[in-house]
Protein backbone atom coordinates (compact mmCIF):
# COMPACT_ATOMS: atom_id res chain seq x y z
CA UNK A 1 0.00 0.00 0.00
CA UNK A 2 3.07 2.43 0.94
CA UNK A 3 4.54 1.52 -2.37
CA UNK A 4 1.78 2.21 -4.34
CA UNK A 5 1.13 5.60 -2.51
CA UNK A 6 4.46 6.61 -3.23
CA UNK A 7 4.71 5.80 -6.75
CA UNK A 8 1.28 7.45 -7.24
CA UNK A 9 2.70 10.47 -5.64
CA UNK A 10 6.11 10.74 -8.09
CA UNK A 11 3.92 10.22 -10.94
CA UNK A 12 1.55 12.69 -9.76
CA UNK A 13 4.97 15.34 -8.87
CA UNK A 14 6.07 15.17 -12.06
CA UNK A 15 2.50 15.21 -14.00
CA UNK A 16 2.44 18.53 -12.49
CA UNK A 17 5.82 19.83 -12.91
CA UNK A 18 6.02 18.85 -16.82
CA UNK A 19 2.83 20.56 -17.04
CA UNK A 20 3.90 23.70 -16.10
CA UNK A 21 6.91 23.51 -18.27
CA UNK A 22 4.35 22.38 -20.78
CA UNK A 23 1.95 25.24 -20.87
CA UNK A 24 5.37 27.81 -20.89
CA UNK A 25 6.34 26.52 -23.92
CA UNK A 26 2.65 26.60 -25.16
CA UNK A 27 2.61 30.04 -24.82
CA UNK A 28 5.71 30.47 -26.90
CA UNK A 29 4.43 28.56 -29.29
CA UNK A 30 1.59 31.03 -29.55
CA UNK A 31 3.54 33.90 -29.88
CA UNK A 32 5.87 32.67 -32.05
CA UNK A 33 3.13 31.56 -34.86
CA UNK A 34 1.00 34.18 -33.89
CA UNK A 35 -2.10 31.92 -32.38
CA UNK A 36 -4.35 33.86 -30.06
CA UNK A 37 -3.91 33.10 -26.40
CA UNK A 38 -7.43 32.34 -26.13
CA UNK A 39 -7.41 30.09 -29.15
CA UNK A 40 -4.02 28.37 -27.55
CA UNK A 41 -6.09 28.31 -24.28
CA UNK A 42 -9.19 26.60 -25.68
CA UNK A 43 -7.83 24.57 -28.14
CA UNK A 44 -3.78 23.47 -28.07
CA UNK A 45 -3.16 23.63 -24.12
CA UNK A 46 -6.74 21.84 -23.25
CA UNK A 47 -5.88 19.00 -25.48
CA UNK A 48 -2.08 19.27 -24.11
CA UNK A 49 -3.25 19.38 -20.38
CA UNK A 50 -5.66 16.15 -21.55
CA UNK A 51 -2.62 14.22 -22.19
CA UNK A 52 -2.37 12.60 -19.20
CA UNK A 53 -6.72 11.49 -19.55
CA UNK A 54 -5.64 9.86 -22.76
CA UNK A 55 -2.74 7.74 -21.79
CA UNK A 56 -4.56 6.54 -18.28
CA UNK A 57 -7.82 6.09 -20.24
CA UNK A 58 -5.52 4.32 -22.98
CA UNK A 59 -3.49 2.14 -20.88
CA UNK A 60 -6.70 1.66 -18.38
CA UNK A 61 -8.15 0.16 -21.04
CA UNK A 62 -5.67 -1.96 -22.99
CA UNK A 63 -3.44 -3.06 -20.02
CA UNK A 64 -5.23 -2.71 -16.77
CA UNK A 65 -8.41 -3.76 -18.49
CA UNK A 66 -10.60 -1.71 -15.91
CA UNK A 67 -13.04 0.70 -17.52
CA UNK A 68 -14.10 1.98 -14.60
CA UNK A 69 -10.88 3.66 -13.72
CA UNK A 70 -10.71 4.95 -17.27
CA UNK A 71 -14.70 5.86 -17.35
CA UNK A 72 -14.08 7.60 -13.60
CA UNK A 73 -10.73 9.51 -14.16
CA UNK A 74 -12.45 11.40 -17.65
CA UNK A 75 -15.97 12.47 -15.53
CA UNK A 76 -13.96 12.79 -12.54
CA UNK A 77 -11.76 15.36 -14.19
CA UNK A 78 -14.28 17.10 -15.70
CA UNK A 79 -15.66 17.43 -12.39
CA UNK A 80 -12.21 18.53 -10.94
CA UNK A 81 -11.59 20.67 -13.79
CA UNK A 82 -14.71 23.00 -12.71
CA UNK A 83 -13.65 22.59 -8.96
CA UNK A 84 -10.34 24.51 -10.18
CA UNK A 85 -12.23 26.99 -12.08
CA UNK A 86 -13.90 27.89 -8.86
CA UNK A 87 -10.98 27.81 -6.90
CA UNK A 88 -9.23 30.24 -8.81
CA UNK A 89 -11.98 32.92 -7.57
CA UNK A 90 -10.22 33.03 -4.59
CA UNK A 91 -6.81 33.92 -6.39
CA UNK A 92 -8.26 36.80 -8.79
CA UNK A 93 -7.29 39.72 -6.93
CA UNK A 94 -9.43 42.31 -6.09
CA UNK A 95 -13.24 41.79 -5.91
CA UNK A 96 -14.47 40.76 -9.24
CA UNK A 97 -15.68 37.55 -9.75
CA UNK A 98 -13.66 35.45 -12.51
CA UNK A 99 -16.36 34.12 -13.97
CA UNK A 100 -17.32 38.14 -14.72
CA UNK A 101 -14.40 37.80 -16.78
CA UNK A 102 -15.68 35.61 -19.56
CA UNK A 103 -16.32 36.46 -22.83
CA UNK A 104 -19.56 34.68 -24.39
CA UNK A 105 -17.61 32.00 -26.62
CA UNK A 106 -16.90 30.00 -23.18
CA UNK A 107 -20.58 29.87 -22.89
CA UNK A 108 -20.57 27.97 -26.26
CA UNK A 109 -18.12 25.40 -24.91
CA UNK A 110 -19.81 24.88 -21.56
CA UNK A 111 -22.99 24.12 -23.44
CA UNK A 112 -21.32 21.94 -25.75
CA UNK A 113 -19.90 20.35 -22.84
CA UNK A 114 -23.36 19.44 -21.31
CA UNK A 115 -24.90 18.20 -24.45
CA UNK A 116 -21.06 15.73 -24.98
CA UNK A 117 -21.86 15.07 -20.88
CA UNK A 118 -25.64 14.03 -21.74
CA UNK A 119 -25.05 11.50 -24.45
CA UNK A 120 -22.11 10.15 -22.16
CA UNK A 121 -24.86 9.62 -19.77
CA UNK A 122 -27.41 8.12 -22.17
CA UNK A 123 -24.47 5.75 -22.95
CA UNK A 124 -23.96 4.99 -19.13
CA UNK A 125 -28.07 4.38 -18.53
CA UNK A 126 -29.27 2.55 -21.84
CA UNK A 127 -28.89 -1.32 -21.30
CA UNK A 128 -27.56 -1.32 -25.09
CA UNK A 129 -26.07 1.04 -27.84
CA UNK A 130 -26.71 1.28 -31.46
CA UNK A 131 -23.82 -1.32 -31.93
CA UNK A 132 -21.41 -0.07 -35.67
CA UNK A 133 -18.44 -3.31 -34.74
CA UNK A 134 -17.83 -5.58 -31.81
CA UNK A 135 -16.33 -2.77 -29.59
CA UNK A 136 -18.07 0.65 -30.72
CA UNK A 137 -21.31 1.99 -30.84
CA UNK A 138 -23.27 5.11 -31.75
CA UNK A 139 -22.93 7.50 -28.46
CA UNK A 140 -19.06 6.68 -28.98
CA UNK A 141 -19.16 7.86 -32.62
CA UNK A 142 -21.48 10.67 -31.43
CA UNK A 143 -18.29 12.23 -28.94
CA UNK A 144 -16.33 12.26 -31.87
CA UNK A 145 -18.26 14.34 -34.26
CA UNK A 146 -19.98 16.36 -31.26
CA UNK A 147 -16.24 17.77 -30.40
CA UNK A 148 -15.24 18.76 -33.88
CA UNK A 149 -18.71 20.57 -34.19
CA UNK A 150 -17.84 22.13 -30.62
CA UNK A 151 -14.36 23.17 -32.16
CA UNK A 152 -15.54 24.99 -35.08
CA UNK A 153 -18.60 26.62 -34.06
CA UNK A 154 -16.49 27.82 -31.33
CA UNK A 155 -14.09 28.87 -33.57
CA UNK A 156 -16.39 30.59 -36.30
CA UNK A 157 -17.71 32.50 -33.48
CA UNK A 158 -14.94 34.09 -31.85
CA UNK A 159 -14.19 34.77 -35.93
CA UNK A 160 -17.24 36.75 -35.91
CA UNK A 161 -16.99 38.32 -32.38
CA UNK A 162 -13.64 39.58 -33.17
CA UNK A 163 -14.23 43.09 -35.00
CA UNK A 164 -10.30 44.57 -33.40
CA UNK A 165 -7.60 44.31 -36.03
CA UNK A 166 -5.01 42.03 -35.27
CA UNK A 167 -2.40 42.50 -31.94
CA UNK A 168 1.11 42.66 -33.15
CA UNK A 169 2.76 39.74 -32.01
CA UNK A 170 5.66 40.49 -29.46
CA UNK A 171 8.15 37.62 -28.90
CA UNK A 172 9.51 37.07 -25.32
CA UNK A 173 11.98 34.62 -26.46
CA UNK A 174 15.02 34.45 -27.95
CA UNK A 175 14.44 30.68 -29.10
CA UNK A 176 13.70 29.47 -32.86
CA UNK A 177 10.27 28.03 -33.59
CA UNK A 178 11.94 24.01 -33.84
CA UNK A 179 13.45 24.78 -30.72
CA UNK A 180 10.19 25.58 -29.06
CA UNK A 181 8.51 22.76 -30.86
CA UNK A 182 11.39 20.04 -29.95
CA UNK A 183 11.04 21.18 -25.66
CA UNK A 184 7.54 21.38 -26.28
CA UNK A 185 6.98 17.80 -27.01
CA UNK A 186 9.46 16.66 -24.80
CA UNK A 187 7.84 17.44 -21.79
CA UNK A 188 4.72 15.87 -23.69
CA UNK A 189 6.55 12.84 -23.88
CA UNK A 190 7.08 12.94 -20.08
CA UNK A 191 3.65 13.77 -19.54
CA UNK A 192 2.40 10.55 -21.76
CA UNK A 193 5.34 8.01 -20.16
CA UNK A 194 4.22 9.23 -16.69
CA UNK A 195 0.69 9.14 -17.19
CA UNK A 196 0.83 5.49 -18.55
CA UNK A 197 2.32 4.05 -15.08
CA UNK A 198 -0.67 5.88 -13.40
CA UNK A 199 -3.42 3.55 -13.72
CA UNK A 200 -1.27 0.35 -11.98
CA UNK A 201 -0.49 2.28 -8.73
CA UNK A 202 -4.26 3.68 -8.84
CA UNK A 203 -5.28 -0.43 -9.45
CA UNK A 204 -3.07 -1.45 -6.52
CA UNK A 205 -4.68 1.29 -4.02
CA UNK A 206 -8.43 0.17 -4.85
CA UNK A 207 -7.68 -2.94 -4.08
CA UNK A 208 -5.24 -2.22 -1.24
CA UNK A 209 -7.64 0.30 0.18
CA UNK A 210 -11.37 -1.90 -0.27
CA UNK A 211 -12.57 1.73 -2.13
CA UNK A 212 -13.95 0.89 -5.25
CA UNK A 213 -12.12 1.45 -8.78
CA UNK A 214 -14.98 3.87 -9.88
CA UNK A 215 -14.26 5.89 -6.57
CA UNK A 216 -10.66 5.52 -7.24
CA UNK A 217 -10.69 6.96 -10.66
CA UNK A 218 -12.98 9.79 -10.12
CA UNK A 219 -10.76 11.05 -7.13
CA UNK A 220 -7.07 10.14 -7.16
CA UNK A 221 -6.71 9.75 -10.95
CA UNK A 222 -8.60 12.36 -12.01
CA UNK A 223 -7.10 14.86 -9.62
CA UNK A 224 -3.48 13.56 -10.45
CA UNK A 225 -4.06 13.78 -14.24
CA UNK A 226 -5.66 16.88 -14.05
CA UNK A 227 -2.07 18.55 -12.09
CA UNK A 228 -1.74 20.03 -15.80
CA UNK A 229 -4.28 22.18 -15.71
CA UNK A 230 -3.53 23.72 -12.29
CA UNK A 231 -0.45 24.40 -13.85
CA UNK A 232 -1.30 26.07 -16.24
CA UNK A 233 -4.59 27.81 -14.49
CA UNK A 234 -2.05 29.29 -11.96
CA UNK A 235 0.55 30.61 -14.54
CA UNK A 236 -2.23 32.39 -16.40
CA UNK A 237 -3.83 33.67 -13.39
CA UNK A 238 -0.16 35.17 -12.74
CA UNK A 239 0.25 36.96 -16.24
CA UNK A 240 -3.49 38.16 -15.79
CA UNK A 241 -4.54 35.98 -18.82
CA UNK A 242 -7.54 34.87 -16.90
CA UNK A 243 -8.95 33.97 -20.35
CA UNK A 244 -6.56 31.64 -21.41
CA UNK A 245 -7.08 30.18 -17.91
CA UNK A 246 -11.01 29.59 -18.37
CA UNK A 247 -10.51 28.59 -21.88
CA UNK A 248 -8.09 25.52 -20.80
CA UNK A 249 -10.59 24.41 -18.14
CA UNK A 250 -13.79 24.43 -20.11
CA UNK A 251 -11.65 23.00 -23.67
CA UNK A 252 -10.42 20.44 -21.43
CA UNK A 253 -13.50 18.76 -20.36
CA UNK A 254 -14.80 19.44 -23.90
CA UNK A 255 -11.62 16.88 -25.00
CA UNK A 256 -12.10 14.73 -21.85
CA UNK A 257 -15.35 13.23 -23.59
CA UNK A 258 -13.43 13.12 -26.75
CA UNK A 259 -11.03 10.88 -25.07
CA UNK A 260 -13.91 8.58 -24.45
CA UNK A 261 -14.37 7.53 -27.39
CA UNK A 262 -10.75 7.02 -28.23
CA UNK A 263 -10.84 4.78 -24.75
CA UNK A 264 -13.47 2.86 -26.40
CA UNK A 265 -11.72 2.11 -29.66
CA UNK A 266 -8.89 0.52 -28.16
CA UNK A 267 -11.56 -1.40 -25.25
CA UNK A 268 -11.80 -4.63 -27.30
CA UNK A 269 -13.79 -6.33 -24.56
CA UNK A 270 -17.13 -4.78 -25.00
CA UNK A 271 -18.18 -1.44 -25.21
CA UNK A 272 -16.65 1.02 -22.62
CA UNK A 273 -19.49 2.94 -21.19
CA UNK A 274 -21.41 -0.60 -21.00
CA UNK A 275 -18.81 -2.40 -18.70
CA UNK A 276 -17.85 0.37 -16.43
CA UNK A 277 -19.75 1.22 -13.16
CA UNK A 278 -23.29 2.97 -13.14
CA UNK A 279 -22.22 4.72 -10.45
CA UNK A 280 -20.30 6.96 -12.84
CA UNK A 281 -23.53 8.40 -13.91
CA UNK A 282 -23.52 10.61 -10.61
CA UNK A 283 -20.08 12.25 -11.67
CA UNK A 284 -22.26 13.11 -14.80
CA UNK A 285 -25.20 14.84 -13.47
CA UNK A 286 -23.19 16.98 -11.08
CA UNK A 287 -20.69 17.89 -13.98
CA UNK A 288 -23.70 19.15 -15.76
CA UNK A 289 -25.16 20.82 -12.64
CA UNK A 290 -21.60 22.27 -12.18
CA UNK A 291 -21.21 23.30 -15.49
CA UNK A 292 -24.81 24.71 -15.76
CA UNK A 293 -23.96 27.29 -12.94
CA UNK A 294 -20.93 28.11 -14.60
CA UNK A 295 -22.79 29.49 -17.54
CA UNK A 296 -25.38 31.25 -15.04
CA UNK A 297 -22.19 33.02 -13.69
CA UNK A 298 -20.86 34.06 -16.86
CA UNK A 299 -24.39 35.77 -18.26
CA UNK A 300 -25.41 37.02 -14.80
CA UNK A 301 -22.14 37.70 -13.04
CA UNK A 302 -22.38 38.54 -9.44
CA UNK A 303 -20.72 42.03 -8.77
CA UNK A 304 -18.35 41.36 -6.62
CA UNK A 305 -16.80 38.94 -4.58
CA UNK A 306 -18.12 39.27 -0.97
CA UNK A 307 -15.43 36.63 0.75
CA UNK A 308 -12.82 34.49 -1.14
CA UNK A 309 -15.11 33.53 -3.96
CA UNK A 310 -18.45 34.64 -5.54
CA UNK A 311 -22.07 32.45 -4.91
CA UNK A 312 -21.61 31.03 -8.14
CA UNK A 313 -18.38 29.81 -7.59
CA UNK A 314 -18.62 29.16 -3.94
CA UNK A 315 -21.74 26.74 -5.71
CA UNK A 316 -19.40 25.11 -7.52
CA UNK A 317 -17.17 24.49 -5.24
CA UNK A 318 -20.22 22.51 -3.31
CA UNK A 319 -21.00 20.68 -5.76
CA UNK A 320 -17.89 18.99 -6.39
CA UNK A 321 -17.22 18.15 -2.69
CA UNK A 322 -21.18 16.61 -2.52
CA UNK A 323 -20.02 14.84 -5.91
CA UNK A 324 -17.21 13.19 -4.21
CA UNK A 325 -19.34 12.47 -0.87
CA UNK A 326 -21.74 10.56 -2.69
CA UNK A 327 -19.18 8.75 -5.01
CA UNK A 328 -17.62 7.08 -1.85
CA UNK A 329 -21.55 6.96 0.02
CA UNK A 330 -22.46 4.89 -3.23
CA UNK A 331 -19.09 3.19 -4.28
CA UNK A 332 -19.31 -0.28 -5.35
Amino acid sequence: MVFALVGFSICALIIFLAGKKLSYYGDLLSELTGLGKAWIGMILMASVTSLPELMVGVSSVSIVQSPDLAVGDIFGSCAFNLFILSMMDAFVPGKKPILGMANRSHILAAVFGILLLTMAGLGLFLESDFVLTPSIGLISISFALIYFISMRSIYLFQQSQSASPQEEIVSHTNLKLKQVVFRYSIFALIIIGTALALPHFAEQIAELSGLGKSFVGSVFLAISTSLPEIAVSLAALRIGASEMAIGNLLGSNLFNIFILFLDDVFYLKGHLLKDASDNNLLSVLFVIAMTAVAIIGIVFPAKEKRWLMAADSFMIFMLYLINIFMLYHFQA
